[in-house]
């Protein structure tokens, strides 16, 4: 190996020289291929004040949005129920006012922040699995997939033996099996094509849609309604017990991509760059693909697909804070549950009393934002 041939071989074969771990070899600025600068809007200094702003924010979020409903509940009132219920002291609530703020809507709230955090927390996975700031798990067509076996188990009742884990279980096969097709279609030469596998990924995705609409039109006719509402996405049935799960596998998956940070950042160098620093590229891409999978999959078993948010909200991160993703992985958690809590309550009143369905609003926004980023994308290769 020549030293000095770009910075990031020279940095990897110093470091490994004196025997130093070579993960921890410093990253560019820029990748090696031109890929996204490691800095962002804010300096460093910044971001804890970031941080405690967002998770302020996060509060007062959560308490308007258990405030909003048919019936508007004081902000105070609000408070008095959740401390009184985590504390296990009196409340001069009354017991039904009490029953329906902690009952029916904190879980709701608290479901939609889950989803919120863990389709961000995918969605950054997945563009660095793929070394590109415009796909998602929705794009990619693994949202799609989930769904086909979600409504396979409320329309059919499959794997009925599994109970309510029955959702989860389905979802995460048919999510896996989408996202291995979508990756095997994508490789030329063995190379992975990040146009490729955004184009591959959008053309299952309708295939799969035609699949569910499908399933659908032959399954039981009453519950047509309910999985045509639930597949646009809702958390109106959030109750305590369904919060398990998504709070097992979100927690799980933040935790592990932490860990799996530095090898991230290598990886967004390019596989060569990412190998030269002793990143096991292979399995790495394994674990970011069961990763991506189990989290799309238990929360579109509980929540409905709900698209763009992977997309949107990394890349709105990535903008402030800058491409290292030991910081992307926080902030985008927060970021992502602070929007998601927003779009539930967009959708509780904008067209009250009707409730719209929450994938229709991030459909709405994410949109538009997946133009502009493919847009800018020409421009770059122009210049």
């Amino acid at each position: 190996m020549v030293i000095g041939m770009s910075p990031i071989h020279g940095a990897a074969t110093s470091h490994t020289a004196v025997g130093h771990d070579p993960i921890r070899s410093p990253l560019p600025s820029r990748s090696a291929k031109g890929g996204r600068r490691s800095t962002g809007l804010l300096p460093p200094t910044y971001l804890p004040v970031v941080f405690v702003v967002m998770v302020g924010a996060l509060v007062v979020s959560t308490l308007v949005g258990v405030s909003v409903g048919s019936v508007r509940v004081p902000a105070s009132t609000v408070w008095d129920v959740i401390i009184s219920e985590i504390t296990a002291r009196e409340s001069a609530v009354a017991t039904n006012q009490r029953q329906i703020i902690w009952e029916l809507r904190v879980p709701r709230v608290a479901l939609a922040g889950l989803v919120g955090a863990g389709l961000s927390i995918a969605g950054v996975a997945v563009q660095a699995l793929v070394r590109n700031p415009i796909a998602d798990p929705y794009v990619l067509g693994v949202s799609s997939g989930a769904s086909i076996g979600a409504s396979m188990v409320i329309l059919f009742g499959v794997l009925g033996s599994l109970g309510s884990l029955a959702l989860s279980v389905a979802a995460f096969c048919t999510a896996m099996a989408s996202m291995a097709v979508v990756y095997l279609v994508a490789k030329r030469g063995g190379e992975l094509d990040p146009l490729r596998l955004v184009l591959s990924g959008v053309v299952l995705g309708y295939v799969l849609s035609a699949i569910t609409s499908f399933l659908v039109f032959r399954g039981d006719p009453r519950a047509a309604q309910q999985v045509l509402f639930w597949l646009l996405g809702s958390f109106g049935g959030a109750r305590w017990s369904t919060l398990a799960v998504p709070i097992v596998v979100v927690t799980a998956a933040l935790t592990l991509l932490t860990v799996r940070a530095r090898q991230l950042d290598a990886l967004s160098s390019g596989d060569e760059a990412a190998t030269t620093l002793g990143v096991p590229v292979k399995r790495l891409r394994i674990e970011l693909f069961v990763i991506t999978a189990a989290l799309t999959a238990v929360l579109v078993a509980v929540s409905g697909a709900i698209g763009f948010v992977g997309l949107v909200v990394p890349h709105a991160v990535r903008a402030i804070v800058g491409g290292l993703h030991r910081r992307m992985l926080v902030f985008a958690s927060l970021f992502g549950a602070l929007f998601m809590i927003w779009v539930d309550i967009a959708a509780r009143t904008l067209a009250r009393p009707q409730e719209i369905p929450v994938g229709i609003i991030t459909a709405l926004v994410g949109g538009p934002v997946f133009i502009v980023l493919m847009r800018q994308r020409d421009r770059r290769r122009i210049r």
